[in-house]
């Protein structure tokens, strides 16, 4: 761990360089009859900075909406929850924590705010912007993986977990159940977790979203394969690949994909696999689940939680859902 002023810690639990169990699960995802990427490779430096374009993106309205919904009813949150300590899942520039933080106030003194995320560089300036604002909160920077390190996060008691931006959606039904399970078996009664979720729409407004007309999302998606590349020794060559969103009604998700726009073979070297596309052969870079609050309550119920508090926008489009232990 190493520190970066008297009020902030920061610790790194992720490696440098792909670790065995990353070239196994990218080898057991490349095979499949759709090959697929893990998410976590879109948040490098440059895939980060072109998410937060995406942010602003007229036609994404998730994380506005989600703003909304915060500036709205933070302090509602907060004073159901009764927090000593927040920390937050996949932090990237810190925008959403700060609402919370501002809406904690005095009683935010002598509280530990914890953060983790995949991208180094962005959790330190976060860490940095939110300490010099915040001098009165102990915060601690995990570098690491919302699903892998989440037993990081530290001890039980008075905890609110916050994980915005709809990104719990990124997880398979199974993935989003393991994933649940295992926050909900760290936490104690006095605990809390607040999950934005992104609501079931008409699929034009979907694919819109994931599909802007700048190409910003395009350019964001084709970054993974650079990222794949550095990490993994391949020869990807992302010109070669279109970008592609569509939503599947049947399992209530949006994907994006990559199409490879002509015949070509590629070589990902670190784990020995050679991948054949045929031109309109397509990868799968992400899904993201869209949610009811029947169909998130369901999910909770399955692990033992339960839904203490709903915060959504006119629209519909967006929520915030206050999750608690099951009472005994």
């Amino acid at each position: 761990m190493d520190s970066l002023d008297s009020t902030i810690a920061f610790v790194r639990v992720v490696s440098e360089g792909a670790t065995p169990g990353e070239r196994e699960t990218l080898r057991a995802c490349l095979s499949r009859s759709l090959p697929e990427i893990p998410p976590r490779y879109f948040y490098d430096d440059v895939g980060s900075a072109l998410f937060e374009r995406i942010t602003g993106l007229e036609v994404y309205y998730q994380t506005r909406t989600e703003i909304l919904i915060l500036e709205r009813y933070a302090k509602e949150i907060l004073a159901s929850s009764d927090p000593t300590q927040v920390v937050e899942l996949g932090s990237g520039a810190g925008r959403k924590i700060r609402l919370l933080l501002e809406a904690w106030g005095s009683a935010a003194a002598g509280g530990t705010c914890g953060m983790l995320d995949i991208n180094e560089l962005f959790l330190r300036q976060s860490l940095e912007r939110l300490g010099a604002d915040h001098p009165t909160i102990q915060f601690r920077g995990i570098v690491g993986d919302f699903v892998e390190d989440v037993d990081r996060i530290g001890a039980p008691g008075r905890r609110l977990v916050v994980f915005f931006g709809g990104t719990i959606g990124n997880l398979y039904p199974h993935e989003r159940r393991a994933f649940l399970r295992k926050l909900a078996a760290g936490m104690d009664h006095t605990d809390t977790m607040l999950v934005g979720v992104d609501l079931v729409k008409h699929p034009a407004r979907l694919e819109a979203a994931y599909d802007d007309p700048d190409g910003v999302t395009a350019a964001f998606n084709r970054n993974m394969l650079t990222v794949l590349n550095r990490r993994f020794d391949a020869d990807f060559d992302p010109s070669g690949f279109e970008h592609r969103a569509l939503y599947d009604a049947e399992n209530a998700w949006i994907e994006m994909r990559l199409v490879a726009g002509r015949a070509c073979r590629v070589n990902v070297r670190s784990i020995g696999m050679y991948l054949d596309f045929a031109q309109g052969e397509e990868l799968r870079t992400e899904i993201s689940c869209k949610f009811t609050r029947a169909s998130l309550a369901s999910s909770a119920a399955e692990v033992g939680l339960v839904i203490d508090g709903w915060f959504t926008d006119p629209e519909a489009l967006f929520a915030l859902a206050l999750l608690r232990k099951q009472a005994s």
